[in-house]
């Protein structure tokens, strides 16, 4: 799986071939076509990894206490993590999702969309119940997180240390905070 992580963040789906990725993983054909059916099989396999990844992520951000934002910068942190843990895996999605077709099979990659913005929403909506934050459309305080967490990682992505490492977090509070003035009593 590493070596077709590698060789599809680099060269695309379809100018990957089977004998590159057995050559690059020290294996022979047989053994990729024993566990993975075809090239194809394989890389559903990698992308229901990191679907994998990606839930039990959410689910634990999900089920911890603190605040919105305590549980919003984990989720944050446990993301930077995985990208800077499996920065070829997000290469190959980034690629994937923004990148020219690369005449891959099929794959629903708005799941990874789709699950994340669940996740932000339900932990919004904890903190609505609890009176801790203010009432918006649970949508946009998805959109508004995720864009925030999104353009830091494009940033970092495309423009290796550009910024600091702790700016997401910082946007993330800032939002939090709001910009409007506070009246004094």
């Amino acid at each position: 799986m590493d070596a077709g992580t590698t060789l599809f963040s680099e060269r695309g789906y379809a100018s990957t071939t089977v004998r590159e990725i057995v050559d690059r993983a020290g294996v022979t054909k047989p053994v990729l076509y024993y566990y993975f059916k075809s090239k194809e099989g394989l890389f559903h396999a990698i992308l229901d990894s990191a679907s994998e990844k990606q839930a039990t992520l959410l689910s634990l951000v999900i089920q911890m206490s603190g605040t919105v934002l305590d549980r919003l910068i984990r989720l944050y942190r446990g993301v930077s993590l995985g990208v800077i843990e499996n920065h070829t895996l997000f290469k190959m999605i980034y690629n994937l999702i923004f990148g020219p077709q690369q005449g891959s099979p099929e794959y629903d990659m708005s799941r990874y969309h789709q699950d994340i913005v669940t996740a932000i929403k339900t932990i919004y909506r904890e903190g609505l119940e609890r009176n801790e934050v203010t009432e918006a459309d649970p949508e946009d305080v998805a959109m508004l997180v995720l864009g925030l967490m999104d353009f830091s990682f494009h940033l970092e992505h495309a423009f290796p240390g550009s910024t600091s490492p702790g700016r997401a977090e910082e946007l993330l509070r800032l939002a939090f905070q709001g910009l409007q003035k506070r009246e004094e009593k």
